[in-house]
């Protein structure tokens, strides 16, 4: 599938400036003006990547960030002006979030990470400990059978641990792998996508299977008795 961007927004200023750096950067962009716009969009045919700045009017960034990661594992960036707003925006499924005004090479920087991590070249493996497995090919992780919904950042760190499972990644190697090089992005910013990975796997009823290795990184647990791969 060619790489394609969904800009959502209702200031059709701001989003006009948005797909304009986009596409003189050579992405197809499509735009929306308002989330069910947006779902129609997304309906007609799948985006490489959303980014969606909703509040000038009111919107509800939150509920779009649930409702996107409800019906399609897209990588999603919410765009702001509100600082306080990332963590809300990050649980509710967004996968980056940019504070306004937008810089463009930060902008351009956070889009190449995301498409790094999205999810349109399969892997052809899956991986289990016990009754949590994950799917390398169709990009989902289930406990007992159930999906777990994952952001594409928790995928894309839960599928860096897996291929190295029983091994330490260290933190920069995390950072760099998942939001890339240019990203503006902490230890501590990649301690709470963990433990939010984490929690999602155990409220499912699956293991406690990710180890911090402190002041190194992070590996995933492979007991040897209940680990499989094919």
């Amino acid at each position: 599938m060619s790489t394609n961007i969904l800009v959502v927004g209702d200031n059709l200023q701001a989003a006009k400036v948005v797909s304009g750096t986009l596409t003189n950067r050579g992405y197809e962009v499509r735009t929306a003006g308002n989330p069910e716009l947006a779902f129609e969009s997304i309906r007609a045919r799948r985006p490489s990547l959303i980014i969606a700045d909703l509040g000038a009017s009111g919107m509800d960034d939150l509920a779009f960030c649930r409702r996107v990661r409800d019906s399609a594992n897209v990588p999603l960036i919410v765009v702001s002006a509100d600082e306080g707003a990332e963590i809300a925006a990050l649980d509710s499924g967004a996968d980056d979030y940019l504070v306004k005004p937008l810089i463009t090479e930060r902008l351009l920087a956070r889009v190449r990470a995301a498409l790094r991590r999205s999810p349109d070249e399969p892997e052809a493996s899956t991986m289990g400990v016990g009754a949590f497995h994950i799917d390398f090919h169709d990009h989902r992780v289930r406990v007992h059978g159930q999906p777990v919904r994952l952001t594409s950042v928790e995928f894309s760190i839960l599928q860096l641990l897996a291929s190295n499972a029983g091994h330490v990644v260290t933190h920069e190697t995390l950072l760099t792998q998942t939001w890339g090089p240019d990203a503006y992005r902490t230890a501590e910013h990649l301690r709470v996508c963990i433990s939010r990975l984490q929690a999602k796997i155990e409220q499912a009823g699956g293991p406690r299977c990710i180890r911090n290795e402190r002041g190194v990184g992070y590996q995933l647990v492979r007991p040897s008795a209940t680990m499989h791969e094919s």
